[in-house]
Order: structure tokens, then C-alpha cells, then sequence
């Protein structure tokens, strides 16, 4: 049995592989900066994890594997290449993990998550996600089973080492470009390599980029043409989508907007390869979800607040369009949104988007840019956001149902929306 240590294990990520690799039967122990819920929750499941990274957490393993933002110069990275352990990037450890197995690779700037998770409602076989499915309570679901469908990660380009069986690519927007030196004709060229790599691919045709891709085969979802009769639904508060599919008929599933819908009929079309369609039109009513995705937190007669990971504006502008059909149908006045930017090279590189991505709220409320590591860079968001006349704190705290602002302002009313992926998820749920 071959010991495994993952350093960063408390990240989204690598914590879904070291939960898998627990389940397939190896030792597994990690270590992270500061202990966080979900270090907690891998204690509690028999993981040994050291907080913080120490050199003494480095014994006798066979494999230490590093998360992307772990730096050569880590206690730990050096006590193992000292004993002459292997070390590999969680991107260079795929093809070790993913290599004999069935996979359902899904990957994409925006609706990754949400796409894997549809499809894993529908699917039999491992999760691993970028994600918690609300549906299995966890970014990794086992199951005795050659098939695992995977998110996988554009970032860094690791989703060249997936080993894809069938490949969904939701869309190819240009995102983490500094990845790839800016350099656009790279980035496509590793989307198309990920695409030819795999036996089956189902992609979005009317993406920019995908939609050049003509000569290769494919299943090709055209949304404009094929999703028809979209409506949204409530049952017991809850949101979801009924739409057509092709001449496939309804479908429903939990979630508002077309771009739901659109992440939905990727994981048919990709899941109608390996079960029946009316399995498929049947369980995909057990997704429910994923946590930080339009997550509905709390829920009252004239007030509901969400909180949702988007960080880029083309998620914020399409989930603040959810939110608009929401707080309509439950009589809502308002929307509030409160936007902590994530990394000073992504805002400034879509500093123009994320200005018009807003449009449609009646409150922008900006807190301080969470900088990933990043250096600090100056950014004018008095000047560049003057149009909303937006309000600026620092901090906010759960209060109940309720947000309370750092100014002393509390947020009780409407539709309040938090968007971000550093730590405002947390603020928003008082964790």
C-alpha cells in the first residue's frame, strides 16, 4: 500500500483527490497553512493533517503531491526532496491517479462545476469536483466503480493530464491567461489538444472558439436553437429550470437561467452515451446544487440572501440575471450585491467587464480585493464604479438571517448577493 502526503490538502481541489485515494485504499496524511472547515471534516474522516506545514510531517511517504499555489521554497517540498521522495504538481499526479479509469473530464471557464455535478446526478461512478454537490454533501463521492467524472482545471492547463473518455467543454472564454503568457493561439491549442484526446466530446458550438472547431467530431449542443420553452419553476421556494432539449422532450433541473440550462444539456448529452434517456431525464432531478453556486443561504417573507462563487463577469452578469428572476417571483424589491474581487490581474484584466457586469442591481457594495498572493495593485474603484454610486467596506458579519455591514449598515431586505471566491463565502455564513 503506497503512502500518499499532500501538501496544500486543504484546498477545493486537492482535498477531493486525497478523499478518492483514501477510498482506493492508500495511507493518506496532508498539511495546510491554517485549519479550515474542510481540514476539520478530513481529521474527522482518518486523514492526519498537520497544521501548519512542518518538515516533521514528512516521514517515510512513497509520493508528496503539491497544490499550484505551494512554492518551491516550502519547509515541506524541501524536507522530501532532501530524503529523496518523489514530488509531483497535483497537475503532474493526474495522469498517476486518472490513468486506468473511465473518465468524464468537464471543463470550461465558467459551469465546470455545476456541469460535473449535473452529470454525477445522472452517471454512476466517483465525483471529483472543484465543488460541494449539495447532493452528496462533498467535493468527492466514492463509488466501487471504473468510471469517475472529473472537473477539470484550464488554469493550469491540467486538464491535459485527465485522460478523458468522453470531454465536455462548457466554453473556451479566455480566463487565467497569465498561465499562458497571454498568449491566445497557446490557450486554444490546449483546449483543442484536450478535446482530440478524448474518445467522445460534447461542446457548446456557438462558444467563440468551439465554434471553429467544425471538422472535428462532436456532439454539439447550438443553445440558441436547441434549448426552447425555458421557464423557471418554484416548489417550496426552491428554483428550477423546465426546458426542451433538442427532440429529446422536458427536462428539469434545479437552478435558474439559461446558462443552467446550458450546463444541464451538456451533462445529457454526454450521460444519454451510457444510460437510457428517460434514466437520465429521471435522476437528473436528484441534483440539488453545489454550495457557492446561486446557494440559496436563508429565506424569508421580504428578504433571501445567496451566496455565489462568481468571480469573473461573465458569471457575475449571468447569475445577477438569475437573481433579477428570482426576486421576482418572490416579490423581492431589491437586489443588493456585494462584490469582493478575487486577484488584482484578473480585475484589472477585466476591468471593463466587471464595471458593466452589475448592471441590473440597485446596490453594489465592494470590499477589499482578496489577492490570492497576489502583489497589491492599484485600482481605482471610486472612478471606475462611480456609475453605481457603490459603498465600500471592509468586512460584514452574519447576524442571524441577516448581514451586518462594517459602516454599521444591515442588510435586511430584498435579495442580498455575495460574489467572490476568497473569503466571503465564509463572512456570508458566519463560518
Amino acid at each position: 500500500m503506497k503512502s500518499i502526503h499532500f501538501v496544500g490538502i486543504g484546498g477545493i481541489g486537492l482535498s477531493a483527490l486525497a478523499r478518492y485515494l483514501k477510498k482506493e485504499g492508500y495511507t493518506i496524511s496532508g498539511s495546510d497553512m491554517r485549519e479550515t472547515r474542510i481540514t476539520r471534516a478530513l481529521v474527522d474522516e482518518g486523514i492526519d493533517v498537520c497544521i501548519p506545514h512542518c518538515p516533521e510531517s514528512i516521514k517515510d511517504q512513497d509520493i508528496v503531491i503539491y497544490s499550484a499555489a505551494v512554492k518551491d521554497t516550502n519547509v515541506e517540498l524541501i524536507e522530501a526532496r532532501k530524503r529523496g521522495i518523489m514530488t509531483l504538481s497535483r497537475k503532474d499526479a493526474l495522469p498517476l491517479i486518472l490513468k486506468e479509469k473511465r473518465v468524464f473530464s468537464v471543463c470550461g471557464a465558467h459551469g465546470k462545476s455545476t456541469t460535473s455535478a449535473i452529470l454525477a446526478s445522472m452517471v454512476d461512478g466517483s465525483v471529483i469536483i472543484g465543488a460541494e454537490s449539495k447532493q452528496f454533501d462533498t467535493n468527492m463521492h466514492y463509488q466501487v466503480s471504473n468510471n469517475i467524472i472529473f472537473e477539470a482545471d484550464e488554469s493550469d492547463s491540467s486538464f491535459l493530464n485527465s485522460n478523458p473518455y468522453i470531454a465536455i467543454v462548457t466554453n473556451a472564454e479566455p480566463e487565467h491567461m497569465e498561465f499562458y503568457h497571454y498568449d491566445y493561439d497557446k490557450f486554444y491549442a490546449a483546449y483543442k489538444s484536450f478535446l482530440q484526446s478524448a474518445t467522445i466530446r460534447v461542446i457548446n458550438a456557438e462558444d467563440k472558439f468551439l465554434s471553429t472547431l467544425g471538422d472535428m467530431d462532436a456532439i454539439r449542443l447550438y443553445p440558441s436553437r436547441d434549448i426552447t420553452e425555458l421557464k423557471t419553476i418554484l416548489r417550496n421556494g426552491e428554483p428550477f429550470t423546465s426546458f426542451i432539449l433538442k427532440d429529446l422532450g422536458r427536462f428539469e433541473v434545479w437552478g435558474i437561467g439559461e446558462h443552467i440550462a446550458i450546463d444541464a444539456s451538456l451533462a445529457i448529452l454526454a450521460s444519454i452515451n451510457e444510460i437510457d434517456l428517460e434514466t437520465t431525464r429521471e435522476k437528473i432531478k436528484n441534483y440539488r446544487g453545489i454550495k457557492k453556486r446561486f446557494d440559496i443561504l436563508t429565506k424569508t417573507d421580504n428578504y433571501a440572501l445567496v451566496d455565489d462563487y462568481g468571480h469573473h463577469p461573465t458569471e457575475i452578469k449571468a447569475t445577477i440575471h438569475s437573481a433579477q428572476i428570482y426576486a421576482n417571483l418572490l416579490h423581492l424589491d431589491k437586489i443588493t450585491a456585494i462584490w469582493q474581487p478575487h486577484k488584482y490581474s484578473r480585475t484589472i484584466d477585466n476591468l471593463q467587464g466587471f464595471v458593466n457586469c452589475f448592471a441590473g442591481v440597485d446596490e453594489l457594495i465592494i470590499m477589499p480585493v482578496w489577492s490570492a498572493g497576489e502583489a497589491k495593485r492599484e485600482i481605482d474603484f471610486i472612478k471606475e464604479f462611480e456609475q453605481y454610486k457603490p459603498e465600500f467596506i471592509d468586512t460584514l458579519k452574519r447576524d442571524g438571517d441577516f448581514i451586518d455591514l462594517d459602516n454599521h449598515k444591515k442588510l435586511d431586505s430584498g435579495l442580498v448577493i455575495g460574489f467572490g471566491a476568497g473569503d466571503i463565502t465564509y463572512q456570508l455564513r458566519g463560518a
